[in-house]
């Protein structure tokens, strides 16, 4: 199974953005565990999690550090708009530009996933 989990929502926005984060994390872990082809992405505002779930006070981090070596990357675009590429570049993960989008630095593909067959769900 090839699964690609996108985190997109904001951890400004509260209780239910904690949540979908949590269980993208949940879902990559259940992954891994079973050996399945799984990558974690960033994109949107969720550019702005990697700095909060690197946090050793969020509720979150024990999880996300254990599926830390399945995050692809964050979109270099929305990272730029959100104030987030600090955070991102002090997680230590990779910037990515390959979608080609006017008037901005490019944002991250998602259609290789689509093109491969592969299961993307989006929190």
């Amino acid at each position: 199974m090839k699964t690609a989990i996108i985190i997109i929502s904001d951890p400004k926005a509260g209780e239910e953005a904690f949540a979908r984060a949590f269980n993208a994390l949940a879902v990559a872990a259940e992954g891994k565990r079973a050996g399945d082809e799984v990558e974690l992405s960033f994109i949107g505002t969720g550019t702005r999690w990697p700095a909060e779930l690197s946090k050793i006070t969020n509720p979150a981090n024990g999880l996300y550090n254990e599926v830390r070596d399945l995050v692809v990357g964050a979109s270099c675009a929305c990272a730029t708009a959100f104030g987030a590429t600090e955070g991102i570049e002090a997680s230590g993960i990779a910037m990515k530009s390959d979608n080609a989008v006017a008037g901005a630095t490019g944002v991250l593909s998602l259609r290789h996933y689509f093109a491969e067959g592969w299961q993307v769900l989006l929190f």
